[in-house]
């Protein structure tokens, strides 16, 4: 999606998270992998640091491939690798593929290795990230997509209108393979793997930053699993030629098989959205009720900071707005499903909801 005046000033990410068992002791601990794609017609031979400080200096634009690889949990951590766009080859048609060296990610598979020692991470502040080593090899299979429509029919995405857009083409994806991080090896199956993947590109991130999602889901009501099923939520404040619409959410619920949608942007079906997102010193919680003339969606989710990370992204124009962009795939919660008939709400489902994706964060 990075071109026009997306190629100077843009990113494009392909984003992966999923749960893995550690082979030895049977912990469960969620990673997540994402290729991050920034301003390729400012790059060259070598990856272009935005936070280095010469750079931010002379307001020079950052240019790279990143890897962010990493995990959640007590000793959550985000590794970063920088490559340089003539050391990349991108397909850039359906199917996708990006690759260099020893990383590729397509619509079937995910690769690589990422080692940052200690030392290098904090002698490279401009590297945003921890340190540790993980490497992958994993399979892909997106059983469930939702597709947001707002702002994404070919002709806004030709007139660059929105400052962000976003595709979940795998919200319900099953992964397999293997994970080795710092030395222990984690198995990924498809049946536990609860996975994810979605797509953003744009000029610039929303603030506030909201995505809340999950395919790890149980019925209150009946006590069964639901197995093909999978809620998404993502958005906050997006952009229309720099003007904000705000607190915007899209929302979607697969739900057995019956499709819920809540979008501000079909506005025939008369969406509303309230959300509160909420900081403690031990959680961040996150309250969203969504409805429209014939359903109503409300989640209540919360996920423990001590299981979480502050995720780091700089934006192509070489700033850093987000610095507590709360990340976890730990949370937990619950969601209500009604039907409505005018003012009357019908219980369809209560559903608690584990492993969720989740996001948080804001900026003045």
């Amino acid at each position: 999606m990075l071109n026009g005046s997306f190629a100077k000033e843009g990113y494009d990410w392909w984003w992966h998270s999923f749960t893995g068992i550690n082979e030895a002791t049977g912990e469960e601990k969620p990673f997540f992998i994402e290729f991050f794609t920034c301003n390729p017609a400012l790059g060259g031979k070598d990856p272009v640091l935005g936070q280095l400080p010469e750079n931010k200096v002379k307001g020079i634009k950052p240019s790279y491939l990143m890897i962010k690889a990493g995990w959640w949990g007590e000793d959550a951590a985000q590794l970063h690798k920088f490559i340089a766009w003539d050391d990349v080859e991108i397909h850039s048609k359906a199917p996708y593929s990006v690759s260099s060296g020893v990383f590729f990610a397509s619509d079937i598979s995910l690769k690589g290795s990422i080692e940052i020692s200690r030392e290098e991470s904090l002698a490279h502040p401009e590297y945003m990230c921890g340190y540790g080593t993980m490497s992958w090899n994993l399979r892909i299979e997106k059983k469930i997509a939702y597709n947001v429509g707002y702002g994404a029919s070919r002709f806004f995405r030709a007139i660059k209108a929105f400052e962000m857009y976003w595709h979940a083409e795998g919200m319900k994806s099953l992964y397999e393979g293997e994970i080795f991080l710092n030395g222990q090896r984690y198995l990924v199956k498809p049946e536990t793997s609860y996975g994810y993947a979605d797509k953003n590109w744009g000029r610039g991130f929303t603030s506030p930053w909201v995505w809340l999602s999950s395919n790890h889901l149980t019925s209150q009501i009946t006590g069964k699993k639901l197995e093909n099923s999978v809620f998404d939520i993502g958005g906050g404040r997006p952009k229309v030629y720099f003007v904000a619409l705000e607190r915007k959410l899209l929302g979607g619920f697969y739900y057995e098989g019956r499709e819920y949608e809540y979008n501000f942007s079909k506005f025939w079906t008369m969406p509303k959205t309230e959300f509160i997102a909420t900081e403690t010193e031990d959680k961040i919680i996150w309250h969203v009720r969504q409805e429209k003339r014939r359903s109503v969606m409300i989640s209540d989710i919360e996920c423990f900071k001590k299981d979480m990370l502050l995720v780091n992204y700089e934006e192509p124009d070489g700033s850093k707005r987000h610095n507590r962009l709360w990340n976890g795939g730990n949370g937990t919660g619950v969601i209500k499903l009604f039907e409505k008939n005018g003012k009357k709400e019908k219980v369809i489902d209560v559903i608690t909801a584990q492993n969720i994706g989740c996001e948080y964060g804001e900026y003045d």
